[in-house]
């Protein structure tokens, strides 16, 4: 049977979100009346669409300019952004249509030509995005995810376009269509072949032309950046689906404590759950504000430790890490409550959830018992263990000072080291370290890829790979129906949660907040600029 991509609501409803009402105690003030500030915490890893990597700023940004086939709602239903349908009769051929009505801010139609040659320049070798998993489809090396240098759209017999707005996409292997949805309708992101087919693809990467571009799909394009401070972005009033009735949109880069203070002044507007990281502590000060609307967001960011396991060899020392742990202590008190304690990848909004997995509780004699037995076998457990985190996360720096404090208490040494989040994405990408902690959104209704490949084995944040992980990953992958996927993703849980070669600290349900002179804009995990074209600023 042909499955339709959009409205099509999930087998189990999600509640992603609480609103919640907002009492008077401060005033907002200085707001402008021409742009809509919006409150990030992350530094920029880059503009250009073409290496996108992992990060929901650098995503959002490309999102605003060249639209992504589809994107999830706050109802976790995918909706078409600049595909109007994605189908597939078989999970190995997909059908992708774009909108009839989509067009270049100068007029030209986007076309499925836009959208072969931005997979293959996202395939180019040359350019090295690693982020795309493109290797699932015909005409990609299945190992490398690229194309040969100096491929062309002929080369690429996985994604061809079959008239001007069809593109038919041909899997390697079976592939549920909530997967090709999450992991390819959402992160492909088409540019203009017509501007930029001309260009060599060696130079595509370090292109200026993607500091300001001039030919959009999307509602905004940027008009000036510094990767540390600020993206500035003015209306498309060509958009397709209807002229931004605002005319400027600027995203601000500030310290987590900064969001209060720019709320309250009326200098942010604009705070979502998944990028602009308001601390645990300011949430019932941001809930308070008069002419602010608040958001609760749905425990779906998993503050993830990732143990490298190239380096932290013995399976015992991982276990021990895991034991010594107070994870309950860290949700009730640091986050107030507002989280959940979990082992594995997902947490209690996904629809594969699996309640029976119990979380590891703290367990200080069982960890320095591990410790002993490994020491016994020759394991060297005066090593220190290097514990990179990101200064852009104030609580997570205080968390990691305390399991720290709980490692060491049962005899292992560890030495935090605090980097910004573009060195820590660096760091990651060496392997040399033995820990590292990401703030990491998984996605509810597909955490296939993000499985996938961060259990990869060599290379992976990880290190770390198996065959019974393995075997249920393929499982995942070749049906539809929900038991069977829930029971895969049940195996890997059960099997991460034993050979512990990452674990969850915490997971956060994270707190969104928008100005109330800015209407029809609502923050959520899920879903929040899907519609920015229809903000209006009221008075």
């Amino acid at each position: 049977m042909k499955q339709r991509v959009f409205r099509v609501t999930l087998v189990l409803v999600l509640a992603l979100s609480l609103l919640l009402p907002f009492a008077g105690c401060g005033n907002v003030s200085g707001a402008s009346n021409d742009i809509v500030n919006i409150g990030m915490t992350d530094t920029i890893p880059s503009v250009n669409p073409l290496l996108l990597d992992a990060s929901e700023i650098a995503k959002t940004i490309s999102d605003l300019q060249f639209l992504q086939l589809c994107e999830l709602n706050s109802d976790l239903e995918f909706v078409g952004m600049l595909a109007d349908s994605i189908t597939t009769e078989d999970n190995i051929h997909f059908t992708v249509h774009i909108d009839e009505n989509a067009k270049w801010s100068d007029g030209v139609d986007v076309t499925a030509k836009d959208l072969v040659f931005s997979v293959l320049r996202y395939a180019s070798p040359v350019i090295g995005n690693t982020s795309m998993l493109l290797y699932a489809f015909e005409g990609v090396d299945p190992n490398t995810g690229f194309v040969a240098e100096g491929a062309t759209a002929e080369d690429l017999t996985g994604v061809v376009a079959v008239d001007e707005k069809t593109v038919i996409f041909t899997s390697r292997n079976p592939m549920p269509l909530a997967s090709f949805m999450n992991t390819y309708g959402r992160y492909i992101h088409v540019i203009p072949e017509h501007i930029l087919g001309e260009i060599p693809e060696g130079e595509l990467a370090s292109h200026t032309w993607f500091d300001a571009p001039d030919v959009v799909s999307g509602p905004y394009r940027i008009v000036a950046y510094d990767r540390d401070h600020y993206v500035s972005f003015v209306a498309n009033d060509k958009y397709f689906k209807g002229a931004p009735k605002i005319g400027k949109l600027n995203i601000k880069i500030v310290e987590p404590s900064q969001q209060y203070a720019g709320l309250r002044s009326g200098e942010i507007d604009f705070v979502q759950q998944t990028t602009g990281n308001i601390p645990n502590e300011d949430y019932a000060n941001v809930q308070a504000l008069e002419g602010i609307t608040t958001v609760l967001g749905a425990p779906v960011t998993n503050q993830t430790v990732f143990i490298q396991t190239a380096n932290v060899t013995d399976v015992r020392i991982r276990q021990a890490i895991l034991y010594a742990i107070n994870r309950e202590e860290l949700v009730d008190g640091l986050l107030g409550g507002n989280g959940e304690v979990v082992d594995g990848f997902l947490s209690s909004a996904s629809p594969y959830y699996d309640a029976g997995i119990t979380a590891i509780k703290q367990d200080v004699d069982k960890a320095k018992a591990l410790i002993a037995e490994a020491a016994a076998d020759g394991y060297d457990t005066s090593r220190e263990l290097r514990f990179y985190v990101t200064s852009s996360d104030a609580v997570f720096v205080n968390v990691a000072s305390y399991i720290a404090a709980q490692l060491q208490a049962v005899g292992l040494k560890v030495k935090i080291q605090t980097v910004d989040f573009s060195t820590l994405m660096t760091v990651a990408g060496t392997m040399d370290y033995e820990m590292l902690a990401v703030q990491y959104t998984y996605s509810p209704v597909d955490p296939y890829p993000d499985m996938a490949w961060l259990l990869g084995g060599e290379g992976s944040w990880t290190g770390y790979a198996d065959d019974e992980i393995n075997a249920a990953l393929a499982q995942s992958q070749a049906t539809d129906d929900a038991a069977q996927i829930r029971a895969a993703y049940s195996v890997v849980n059960a099997k991460v949660q034993k050979d512990v070669p990452l674990f969850s600290a915490y997971i956060i349900k994270a707190l969104g907040a928008v100005n109330d002179r800015v209407k029809n804009a609502r923050p959520d995990v899920f879903g929040s600029y899907i519609n920015v074209h229809e903000w209006e600023i009221v008075s």
